[in-house]
């Protein structure tokens, strides 16, 4: 058992929110895969929350308050724009927040990070509409998208790697699945809120102020993910496990010079999984509000319980892939996704009928490709390179998989036909298909 009476160097250089965390955490006398895994849970759900809060609110609030003087098809691909930005700042925050730890430690990294996150998604929420500020409240609405994406980066605290690395060898795929449960529960989340504010509200009231709630929840929620947390990560037997598994940051250049090809294999191993994400949440919604007549609280409805069997998919994949093996079950998720894809088009046109059955696989598809989607091929990494690696493996994932499929989904399909949302789906499960054909040719050969 670790006493706290006596203040060591780490203590003294902390921040006052981490030494409380650190002093909760002082009767714990041993960091367990549950431990990790409780961790790994808490923080993926409430980043997801901000995720789907912001990703709904492009669809239902900033067209109308942001982007007045557009269509609402063209307002909603303007937002989407700005979706996009926090994906392309990711990577940068993932390497400007891997020198603040190399320099002041775990801990103060993850404060700093998720004060920016809780930052930007309040100052959003505080934003006057277009007609109060004009051009700038644009201009602050993509400031503060890039603060969420600087601090989505920066928060990577290493968890998802350590409990694949401490989970035994038999049981790595139910392991590395619980982290991605934090999609489909921050998901059913947003849009449950979001549903009730909808459904209680009078339009005005609902772009007036109503839809501003949902991004003072994500602040309170960011306030008690960081602390549970910083339970975790400053605890030194936290330290210990990271040190002896080489978790440990290095430069972003470093790795690139080094290990940029498992770097973009790992992104496009992913691929079919991640261009599936924003395919069945965000952009069926902007689908449905433009072009069909089903009503948003009935779809929001739908959406949630297809976030259900994403759930149940996210845990049946790893119970798959511990008897198939993490890859195997990604490539074999990659094609029936290349056979979904070619459905598409048919379920997304075929009324309310077929745009709820094309919700309930797609997300069924979701659940069991994406829970096995982070980190499958970081085993590749050398190991001194694990830990910022397997960070920016994930950000290039989100950037080229996931960060621009709504506005791309939607300004194909608007302007030249469902059929291209076929075809972008379609490329995602042949990267990933390729990607791991590369990997395990290099394997191989090694």
């Amino acid at each position: 058992m670790i006493s706290s009476a006596t203040p060591d160097a780490t203590d003294l250089s902390s921040t006052p929110l981490e030494r409380d965390a650190r002093a909760v955490s002082s009767e714990s006398s041993k960091v367990s895969p549950g431990d990790i895994a409780i961790g790994v849970i808490i923080g993926r759900a409430s980043e997801y929350f901000d995720y789907f809060v912001y990703g709904i609110a492009s669809v239902l609030v900033f067209p109308a308050i942001f982007f007045p003087f557009e269509s609402r098809l063209n307002g909603t691909l303007y937002s989407f724009a700005v979706f996009s930005l926090a994906f392309i700042a990711r990577p940068i925050g993932s390497v400007v927040f891997m020198a603040i730890q190399r320099h002041w430690g775990r801990g103060t990294k993850l404060t700093i990070a998720l004060f920016l996150l809780g930052t930007s998604t309040v100052g959003i929420s505080f934003l006057p509409e277009y007609g109060s500020l004009g051009d700038m409240a644009i201009v602050l609405l993509a400031v503060f998208r890039v603060g969420q994406g600087i601090a989505l980066g920066g928060s990577w605290d290493g968890l998802p790697s350590l409990l694949a690395l401490s989970a035994p060898p038999n049981r790595r795929g139910w392991y590395a699945m619980m982290g991605q449960l934090g999609a489909p529960v921050g998901f059913m989340i947003a849009s449950g809120l979001y549903l009730l504010l909808y459904a209680s509200l009078s339009t005005i009231d609902f772009l007036s102020w109503g839809w501003r709630y949902p991004f003072f929840v994500a602040f309170a929620i960011n306030v008690v993910a960081l602390f549970a947390r910083l339970r975790l990560v400053v605890t030194h037997e936290f330290d210990l496990l990271l040190t002896e598994r080489e978790l440990e940051p290095t430069s972003g250049r470093e790795v690139l010079k080094s290990q940029g090809i498992n770097v973009i294999i790992g992104a496009f191993g992913a691929l079919a999984s991640y261009a599936l994400f924003h395919v069945v949440t965000v952009f069926p919604l902007s689908w449905i509000v433009l072009y069909s007549k089903q009503s948003v609280t009935a779809f929001l409805g739908i959406q949630i319980v297809a976030a259900m069997l994403g759930a149940a998919g996210v845990v049946c994949s790893g119970l798959i892939a511990d008897k198939i093996g993490r890859r195997k079950t990604l490539g074999l998720l990659a094609i029936l996704i290349a056979v979904f894809s070619g459905f598409a088009p048919t379920l997304l046109d075929g009324g309310t009928l077929g745009q709820d059955v094309f919700i309930m696989i797609g997300f069924s598809l979701l659940g069991l490709s994406y829970g096995q989607a982070a980190g499958a091929l970081n085993a590749s990494f050398e190991p001194r390179y694990r830990y910022t690696g397997a960070a920016l493996t994930s950000d290039i994932a989100w950037l080229i998989g996931a960060g621009f499929a709504p506005l791309v989904a939607l300004g194909l399909s608007a302007y030249f036909g469902l059929a291209y949302v076929s075809l972008y789906l379609l490329s995602g499960a042949a990267g990933t298909l390729a990607a791991l054909w590369i990997n395990r040719k290099l394997e191989h050969h090694d």
